[in-house]
């Protein structure tokens, strides 16, 4: 990916207050486009601007991605602001409870899908057609090891990023043609907050399925997620990317 490559355009990151989204964000503003990040959380997007530093190339908006009016409405100021939308990040996602699927509520479970799912379908739905329009776009979401494998004790997690997975490959062949491309990543556990919060005894278990026996980085999923956002992917689309340190590569 060369220098500047994303001058003149404009990017929305879901889940963008904290790690991957976080990471792709600070990529993209660095190569020179300009980022709507969107979050739940109003103090994480406050203390993401602040990292970040001022910037006319970035704004902050609280955004529920399970609400198509929230969405519409967010999308509308970003496009305000930064004008038409090039790129979209769908990383905006929550893990659930650890409970195993015949304990699992039914409140939990739409709540996640909800979240990881629906509001992939919701933005996607909401500012792609804007893409085709002009002829150019890149959306990439970020599903995850569990959508392919299956992970004990988190099935609505799981479920939401097969989901994720299937979505793309949808979108990724509907939009085929248009100028605007869709490709998904699958990241193993990486370093983030999210698995500082987890058992240390199930984090050793984690990277001892790994070939490479380490955990991942955001900054290196934002790598592999900006290359998909770049000109220099052309020629794929609907497909899921591994980035598992070598765990899973189909």
């Amino acid at each position: 990916m060369k220098d500047g490559e994303f001058s003149g355009r404009s990017a929305i990151v879901t889940g963008g207050a904290k790690g991957i989204g976080l990471a792709v964000a600070v990529r993209i503003l660095e190569n020179g486009g300009k980022v709507a990040l969107w979050d739940q959380n109003n103090n994480a997007l406050a203390a993401a601007a602040d990292a970040i530093g001022a910037s006319d190339n970035l704004i902050t908006t609280a955004v529920d991605v399970s609400s198509e009016s929230d969405v519409c409405i967010a999308h509308a100021s970003a496009t305000g602001a930064l004008g038409p939308i090039d790129l979209l990040v769908n990383s905006a996602g929550i893990a659930g409870p650890t409970v195993s699927t015949i304990d699992y509520t039914l409140a939990d479970w739409q709540r996640v899908l909800n979240v990881d799912l629906t509001g992939v379908f919701l933005c996607s739905k909401t500012i792609a057609p804007g893409m085709v329009g002009r002829g150019y776009g890149r959306i990439v979401n970020i599903a995850s090891l569990a959508g392919k494998e299956g992970t004990p004790n988190a099935p609505a997690y799981s479920a939401a990023k097969a989901g994720v997975i299937a979505l793309t490959k949808s979108m990724g062949k509907e939009l085929a043609g248009t100028g605007v491309l869709v490709n998904s990543v699958a990241p193993a556990a990486l370093d983030t907050e999210m698995v500082d919060r987890m058992d240390p005894a199930h984090v050793e278990i984690m990277i001892s399925k790994s070939p490479l026996k380490r955990l991942g980085t955001a900054e290196e999923c934002a790598s592999m997620v900006c290359w998909l956002l770049s000109e220099e992917c052309s020629f794929s689309t609907g497909a899921c990317f591994d980035v598992s340190g070598g765990r899973t590569v189909y």
